[in-house]
Order: structure tokens, then C-alpha cells, then sequence
């Protein structure tokens, strides 16, 4: 009897490390991006490209800097403002599993000077200087590096099952061995650790600020107060131009390209005008938050 016990604890411990080794090698990634993350980061380019009205310059191949840090590379030269690239970089970025911290920095072609950088980081703090400014029409190339996150060690677990193993065999022996001759065996009970429980961990997806309104592209609502506002998908889109572009000019023909034309739809300037109003009575729930019309160009979203 006690060498068959011995024998099933032995089967066990020999289960476990067997599983534990598979989930260490299974846990190792590739150095190579996969073709998702490509369609993603040349999509980006892409969008970045359209928000400076150009339609016809290529996006180039991305280029795997090393494993966590990616180059996007164009033919022409453009310019573009550091929000429009921020907020182009966090839409797109959310529809991959890469981790959510990462900073971003643009570098001039030629002289290799970084004209440009941000972090994005939930532990220490975003790092988001020198948004305003809009970078001049020049080469430029684009590099994303993820910032790695520990992971756990299975190793460790591996190294731990030794001396549990151990505890297992002696624990055996005792229940094996009789204490008297008239004594039935004493059965040794192990005390388990109570299990503990993860707590919630709190939303960090990034907001901007719009007069009291903090407004999401991801999510899709404006909030204030603590009352959510849900925007339609061409509200959000609206917002996102008007977010990146704050106090300043947004053109109609830009709206009517970006929310229906991108998509293949064909509208008349009217389409704009009744998303303006019905986005207008949305805002004003912020007597701050206004968008007023600027004659024979577009609209303006602009804070008291």
C-alpha cells in the first residue's frame, strides 16, 4: 500500500513539471510581428497620410526594429499634428493584444533627430509633451516601442515543485508508518493556504478633457458628473476630428470625407449639418462646450 501511494504522488509531481515546462515554452513570444500588428501600424501611416490630404503616397514596409519596437517609414514627405498621431496611435493600437504601455517617437529622415516623442504608461504616468504644436511638411519616419511587461516565471514554479515533492514523500512515510502495534495509522492533515482573491482593477483607458466634458473615442461617450452620454459611431467619429483639432477650423469637406466618403458613402453638405445639431445638443449638457460656425469654411469646437 505504501509503495503504491508513492508511486501515484511520484506520477503526479512528474504530471505537474511536465505541464508547467509546456506553459513556459508556450509562454515565449516570436521576434517577428505578426501580420495583424503590421495591418495595424500600416494603417496608422495610412490614416496619417489622409489627415494631411495625401491620398496617393505610399505607406512603406514596417520594419522590426528589434522585438518590441516597430518602424513606420513613408514615400513623401507630410506634416501632421502631434494629437491627430496620438489619437490615430491609441484607436488602432486597442484593436491588438500588445501590451496598452508604449511610447512613440517621430524622427526626421535625414538627420535622425526625434522631432516629436510621447509615452503612454499606466503605472508611472503619461509623458505627453509639446501637443499643440504642428510639425512642418518634412520626411519623417514613425517608431512604436512597446514597453515589456514581467511576465510570470514559470521556472520558478518548476524549481518550487522540488522541495514540494519532498513535503509529498515524507508525508507519505508518515501515514505509512504505524506509530504502535495496536495504533491505526495517524493521518496527517496539510492546513491549504486560503485562496486569494484578485481585486477589480480600475478603467485606465485615456479621456480628453473638453471643457468639463471628458470625452472617449474608444468607448464612445462623454461624461460629466458621472453621467455618461452615449455618442452614434458618426458623433464619434465628428469628435475625434474636433478633439484633435480644438479651437481650431474643421472644414466640412473634411468631415463629410473622413465620416462618409472613407466608408464609399456619397452625402450633400446637409448630412454634416444635422450631424452638427444633433452632436451640438449632446455638448449641452457643458454651457462651456460650444461648436459654432465659421462662415464659408466649417465648424469650430471651442471652450469658455
Amino acid at each position: 500500500m505504501r509503495m503504491k501511494r508513492l508511486h501515484y504522488s511520484l506520477m503526479a509531481v512528474l504530471a505537474v513539471c511536465i505541464v508547467v515546462i509546456a506553459m513556459a515554452f508556450a509562454n515565449r513570444k516570436t521576434d517577428q510581428p505578426d501580420k495583424h500588428l503590421e495591418i495595424v501600424l500600416r494603417n496608422i501611416g495610412h490614416q496619417l497620410l489622409l489627415r494631411s490630404k495625401d491620398s496617393t503616397s505610399r505607406v512603406l514596409p514596417i520594419k522590426s526594429v528589434n522585438k518590441n519596437t516597430f518602424q513606420i517609414s513613408f514615400e513623401n514627405s507630410f506634416g501632421f499634428t502631434p494629437d491627430t498621431l496620438m489619437k490615430l496611435v491609441h484607436q488602432q493600437l486597442a484593436k491588438t493584444d500588445y501590451p496598452g504601455d508604449y511610447t512613440v517617437s517621430v524622427n526626421e529622415c535625414v538627420r535622425n533627430q526625434t522631432v516629436f516623442a510621447y509615452e503612454i504608461n499606466s503605472a508611472d504616468g503619461n509623458l505627453t509633451p509639446c501637443r499643440g504644436r504642428e510639425l512642418k511638411k518634412d520626411c519623417y519616419t514613425i517608431e512604436i516601442s512597446f514597453l515589456p511587461k514581467e511576465g510570470f516565471n514559470y521556472a520558478w514554479l518548476l524549481l518550487a515543485l522540488v522541495p514540494l515533492a519532498l513535503l509529498g514523500f515524507y508525508l507519505n512515510r508518515r501515514r505509512a508508518t504505524p506509530v504502535g502495534s495496536d495504533e491505526s495509522e495517524k493521518e496527517i492533515a496539510v492546513e491549504q493556504p486560503e485562496a486569494i482573491s484578485n481585486e477589480s482593477i480600475p478603467d485606465v483607458s485615456g479621456y480628453t478633457k473638453i471643457g468639463n466634458l471628458l470625452f472617449s473615442g474608444s468607448t464612445g461617450t462623454l461624461r460629466l458628473n458621472g453621467e455618461t452620454i452615449e455618442l452614434s459611431e458618426k458623433e464619434i467619429k465628428a469628435m475625434n476630428i474636433f478633439a484633435s483639432n480644438l479651437n481650431g477650423v474643421v472644414g466640412r469637406d473634411l468631415l463629410m470625407k473622413a465620416i462618409w466618403e472613407d466608408e464609399g458613402v456619397v452625402v450633400i453638405t446637409r448630412n454634416v449639418d444635422v450631424l452638427i445639431s444633433k452632436l451640438r445638443k449632446k455638448l449641452g449638457a457643458d454651457a462651456s462646450v460650444k461648436i459654432i460656425n465659421v462662415h464659408g469654411k466649417g465648424y469650430k469646437l471651442v471652450t469658455e
